[in-house]
């Protein structure tokens, strides 16, 4: 076979869509056709690519013609229904949706700690973490190598954006209504000036924050904080690995942001774990507490890599480190991470 693979990026016009976009503008070009597909509401409209000018396609069979990688950027019931599709004509998909994450027989890939097992796919399928998740594993993977990973209590500081575009609207919109006002100094002050309508948040997000995020599962626990510990037993290997999570919506637009208490088979120093965290890929160490200098949201927004500091030996535990990781959650914990595992099947492709 000669030339180059197919490119298939599925839900083009979302947000998500529009980082891919301008992600594989940026890396090396080693696709041929580079097939933009949304639903048919958006179909006709004219993308950016490569410099290039696209026109968006209906999703159907025949987008899914042809199609060496197909990246699936869509809500879970489009990605549960179409991915299979597109893997029985040839493509091999890579979806980031939470559809196929725990199917044994489905990878759940991030290429800093798993890479070998983008090449096990039994359905044809690969699957990109929750953005939570890869925000988080770059670092704890690169330590759990040289420690041994044994627990995990994480607090996450969940971006507007992590909810989709409707979500960073309101906040802003939120935010219109309190900015220049005394409000937040009496109980409901905020709710009754935003309204009673938080959607798509458990409550008013601007001058606040809302422990919630996801759907309501058993004992009170939400969807994504479950799913963050079933997706960081599986990627790391370690079923048995104790992880509890809490989710928190704060008034940021992108970035998430973790506080991190890792628990480890073996003592840690923090001289050793700058070490580690500044010398791994995808991974850039900024902890100098004394001069300011340690991630923020703000400062990391449409960043490549996931940003730690604030690391510290717990002074109860010398087998225990706390930090603190800021990352993109619609670039690393959404796009880049798709297009660095599409590259990854793209290496080994007959072409």
């Amino acid at each position: 076979m000669t030339g180059k693979p197919t490119l298939a990026v599925v839900g083009a016009t979302g947000a998500v869509g529009a980082v891919m976009l301008q992600i594989l503008s940026q890396h090396k070009d080693i696709w041929g056709e580079i097939r933009l597909v949304s639903s048919s509401r958006a179909a006709g409209r004219t993308l950016v690519v490569r410099g290039e000018e696209c026109e968006v396609i209906a999703l159907d069979e025949a987008a899914l013609t042809d199609v060496a990688v197909a990246l699936f950027l869509v809500p879970v019931d489009v990605s549960a229904h179409w991915a299979p599709i597109a893997a029985a004509k040839g493509a091999v998909v890579v979806d980031s949706s939470a559809a196929f994450r725990l199917d044994d027989d489905v990878p759940l890939v991030v290429p800093e700690i798993n890479p070998h097992a983008v090449r096990v796919r039994p359905r044809g399928i690969v699957a990109s973490p929750h953005d939570t998740t890869l925000a988080l594993l770059p670092t704890v993977g690169a330590l759990h190598a040289e420690f041994g990973l044994r627990e995990l209590v994480v607090s996450s500081y969940q971006a507007a954006s992590g909810a989709g575009r409707e979500a960073v609207s309101t906040l802003r919109d939120q935010l219109s209504l309190v900015a220049g006002t005394d409000l937040g100094m009496r109980p409901g002050d905020v709710r009754r000036a935003v309204g009673e309508d938080a959607d798509p948040f458990a409550a008013p997000l601007a001058l606040n924050v809302v422990p919630w995020s996801g759907t309501l599962q058993d004992g009170g626990w939400s969807s994504e904080e479950l799913g963050l510990r079933a997706e960081t037993r599986k990627i790391l290997g370690l079923p048995g690995l104790r992880v509890a999570a809490t989710f928190v919506r704060v008034p940021v637009v992108t970035t998430h942001s973790l506080a991190v208490h890792a628990r480890f088979e073996s003592e840690v120093t923090v001289a050793r774990a700058h070490e580690i965290l500044d010398t791994s890929p995808g991974v850039v160490l900024c902890d100098d507490p004394a001069a300011g200098d340690f991630p923020t949201p703000a400062d990391v927004v449409g960043t490549d890599p996931t940003w730690v500091g604030r690391v510290r030996r717990s002074p109860d535990d010398p087998c225990a480190l706390d930090l603190f990781v800021c990352g993109d959650n619609l670039r690393k914990g959404a796009a880049l991470n798709s297009v660095q595992i599409a590259e990854a099947i793209a290496a080994d492709l007959p072409y």
